[in-house]
């Protein structure tokens, strides 16, 4: 299947999404901010370069967004042009990810996972019990977590 788009309109299209300052990970540091946690961001001496860092807690966060990520939830599809490019692409990038948690878990730090789907969309967790559920995960001795959207069907 073709695209519907000229190529260069896709490509100036997909040159305007973030890899980082989103709008979920902007919504997450918000909450955290009025909770009284300090952080900082997208540390370039960690492996995968969290998106939040909390030294005191040493907890690393990442917000991933679904797509790029291979979160199989109702905000995912596979691409239906150029399949072979956009599967390598993804599971590649989920490969790094985990990767990326061994090493931090090396060096001693804690990982979370929040998912895009956790923010938005039709299945989104509600602002005060995601607050609650990462501020519980950094005050708990938890070594990982994960936090997705209310789905918890997910497809294949």
């Amino acid at each position: 299947m073709t695209d519907v788009v000229a190529k260069a309109t896709r490509s100036r299209m997909m040159s305007g999404i973030r890899s980082r300052h989103t709008k979920p990970e902007k919504k997450i540091r918000s909450m955290l901010h009025v909770a009284g946690f300090r952080f900082r961001l997208h540390r370039q001496d960690l492996p995968g370069k969290p998106d939040i860092v909390l030294p005191k807690y040493k907890a690393a966060i990442f917000v991933n967004g679904c797509f790029w990520h291979c979160h199989k939830c109702h905000l995912f599809k596979w691409p239906k042009s150029n399949t072979a490019f956009w599967r390598e692409k993804i599971n590649a990038n989920s490969r790094r990810d985990q990767a990326n948690k061994f090493d931090l878990k090396l060096c001693g730090w804690r990982t979370l996972v929040l998912w895009e789907c956790a923010t938005k969309g039709n299945q989104k967790i509600s602002d005060e019990r995601l607050s609650k559920s990462v501020s519980n995960w950094l005050l708990s001795k938890s070594k990982t977590r994960e936090i997705p959207s209310r789905d918890r069907k997910r497809r294949q």
